[in-house]
């Protein structure tokens, strides 16, 4: 079964250029001129071989993934900062965070993907509290009882522990995830603390320019670096930001490898987590039940198990 994924209108460049955008390999992410933030949502995909369209001619976007030069059985709608398809799906699968309980019934457009959903992973459950999760299920219950529901924790990956264990580190989280997604804490903070950092380095007395700006913008960001990338001006400043600050090393928690798009002067590890889900029902189960259901029966059930 051959999949390509359709991704939520994210170019922030010349718009007419970026009708529709093909990215299957790490040279296409320099070919379409990518921000970080982009960076950060197609090159986990085209990493493990998948087809990522994108772009802001979403009818273009549609039919160029129908008749993608490799095949395609299903397009998927990956919608990204809680975006809702832009064509009518055969399954709708959503995912909530209990670090951020009540967002799921209180925010636009995460509300209505949790009333659309057909399945709500509760993901994290590994280092939420239950409290949290426990308000999460309560809204799921009261704005979609029909929702099958599945448990996940995202279990932390440390490329290089002995970078943090003792160290004052500098955590480098996810931009728009610290910025208007509001969140405190991150997967760099988690594996900070599990893997004994001695302290997490604040890094507000030294960051620059466009950096700083956020800082003043988003005033609650705390002791945590946003990677912001959306133009060279602001990768500098990202880049002289972190080499500035006062640390002996740096945690890298972005879903790319910010190694490979600045120089940094420290030593560094990179973060990465995974879905484990927990128990049943589960996603395989689901899929299983999609693929029989549309013909589209795989050599050994859905893949993921």
């Amino acid at each position: 079964m051959k999949v390509v994924a359709a991704r939520h209108p994210m170019p922030y460049g010349d718009l007419n250029a970026q009708k529709v955008q093909r990215f299957a390999t790490i040279e296409d992410l320099a070919k379409h001129k990518c921000t970080i933030e982009e960076m950060e949502e197609y090159e986990p995909h085209v990493v493990r071989g998948n087809v990522i369209y994108a772009g802001v001619d979403y009818e273009a976007i549609l039919r160029a993934a129908e008749n993608d030069p490799n095949g395609c059985d299903v397009i998927l709608w990956d919608g990204g900062n809680n975006d809702f398809p832009f064509f009518k799906p055969d399954l709708t699968v959503t995912v909530v965070d209990p670090h951020r309980p009540g967002h799921e019934v209180s925010y636009y457009p995460g509300e209505t993907t949790a009333r659309l959903a057909d399945v709500i992973v509760i993901n994290k459950i590994d280092s939420a509290s239950p409290e949290a999760i426990q308000i999460v299920r309560e809204n799921i219950a009261k704005i979609n009882p029909n929702a099958i529901v599945v448990d996940g924790a995202s279990p932390l990956t440390v490329h290089n522990p002995e970078v943090i264990k003792g160290k004052r580190v500098l955590v480098v989280e996810d931009g728009p995830t610290l910025t208007h997604g509001e969140m405190k804490i991150g997967a760099g903070t988690v594996a900070a603390k599990k893997f004994g950092a001695a302290e997490l380095v604040d890094p507000r007395p030294y960051v620059v320019g466009r950096i700083a700006e956020t800082f003043r913008i988003y005033p609650n960001i705390g002791t945590l670096m946003p990677a912001m990338g959306y133009g060279a001006e602001q990768i500098a400043d990202l880049e002289k930001s972190i080499n500035n600050t006062d640390c002996d090393a740096v945690v890298i928690a972005t879903p790319i490898d910010l190694n490979r798009i600045i120089k940094i002067n420290k030593p560094t590890t990179k973060v990465d987590y995974d879905l484990q889900e927990i128990g049943t029902p589960n996603l395989c189960q689901v899929i299983d039940d999609f693929t029989k259901k549309h013909n589209l029966a795989t050599k050994s059930g859905c893949g993921c198990c």
